[in-house]
């Protein structure tokens, strides 16, 4: 795809936030990324398309924030940000809440987040959870509504299981004994915790119900707007992703650049990598699957956290996918 043309002042100044002559200078659309975590390699991808020039190639300098999800969300819809890295769930939240918000990119094929313990506590199952101190990052986001995910599939609500906050402390509140599970990212904590030595369970939402993970999120005024700077994004992220998938070795050199000490702990990291990309959409494709979205916000309802269900087409979009 060919460069997009810079379409207005007021485009650039909502999209960049920086000043028109920064910009012009640079050729370049400056677009701010939120991705909703810390610098880590499980953003190999987005790392991939950064220095490999797959967004200067269609006309746009992306700077990842690794700030909270749900603040994304708020911003793309209320058109502050154009994009950001979010899961199916906060996308339908943020609808009923009146932001409108699309999702335009399938990145994780299977829902990220489950919950770990150590082997010796004996939890092992959904069930087991019942009774046990359970540590969430944040109280919110895709951790949060994975948790609920599993209580519901094990047929236990919050009552049942006494629920901290714990933020990306994880490893250290389940080894230290302060909490009896925690939930995670299933492709990076329970990692870490296999290189220290300790026998880990670990309970996937995957393997209890399909959920619509990651992907990139945009708006409907951008949609209408400037659909081809919602295609370029598209097409350039996904190119990082095939990469990523066609030589993880490279995709991890190149996430050295920007995860601070990474190369200190190659070995460690460089797992957490392979099992990030077995999460994701395997073809490479970006496509959205209705199932999971309908699962989804079943799922949703269910916890009574829709009122009411929502037009699922105005939620997701295939169409700016490349042939």
């Amino acid at each position: 795809m060919k460069k997009i043309a810079i379409l207005s002042l007021l485009t650039l100044m909502l999209v960049a936030g920086c000043a028109p002559s920064a910009e012009a200078q640079e050729g370049l659309m400056d677009v701010r990324l939120p991705v909703g975590y810390i610098p880590n390699v499980q953003f190999a991808n987005l790392y991939v398309s950064m220095d490999k020039g797959y967004y200067a190639d269609v006309g746009l300098n992306v700077e990842l924030d690794y700030s909270y999800e749900v603040d994304a969300v708020a911003l793309v819809g209320a058109n502050q940000l154009q994009f950001a890295i979010a899961s199916g769930e906060q996308v339908l939240l943020g609808r009923e809440q009146g932001l409108p918000i699309v999702y335009v990119m399938a990145w994780y094929e299977e829902y990220p987040v489950g919950v770990a313990a150590l082997a010796e506590s004996g939890i092992a199952s959904v069930e087991d959870l019942a009774g046990r101190k359970v540590g969430t990052p944040v109280l919110s986001g895709a951790s949060y509504i994975g948790l609920r995910a599993l209580l519901e599939a094990g047929e236990l609500s919050e009552k049942d299981i006494t629920l901290d906050t714990v933020g990306f402390s994880q490893v250290e509140m389940l080894t230290t004994g302060q909490e009896d599970a925690v939930v995670v990212y299933v492709a990076n904590e329970p990692v870490q915790l296999a290189a220290q030595g300790y026998d880990v369970n670990v309970i996937p939402v995957s393997e209890h119900v399909h959920l619509v993970g990651n992907g990139l999120i945009t708006n409907e005024e951008t949609i209408r707007e400037n659909p081809e700077l919602v295609a370029a994004m598209v097409e350039a992220t996904l190119q990082g992703l095939r990469d990523v998938q066609a030589d993880p070795g490279e995709a991890f050199e190149i996430s050295t650049k920007y995860v601070e000490n990474l190369d200190q702990v190659a070995d460690v990291q460089r797992q957490v990598l392979d099992e990030s990309i077995k999460l994701w959409t395997q073809d490479g494709s970006g496509v959205s699957d209705l199932g999971a979205w309908e699962n989804m916000q079943d799922l949703l309802l269910k916890m009574g956290l829709l009122s009411e269900p929502l037009e699922l087409e105005q939620v997701f979009t295939n169409a700016f996918l490349p042939e």
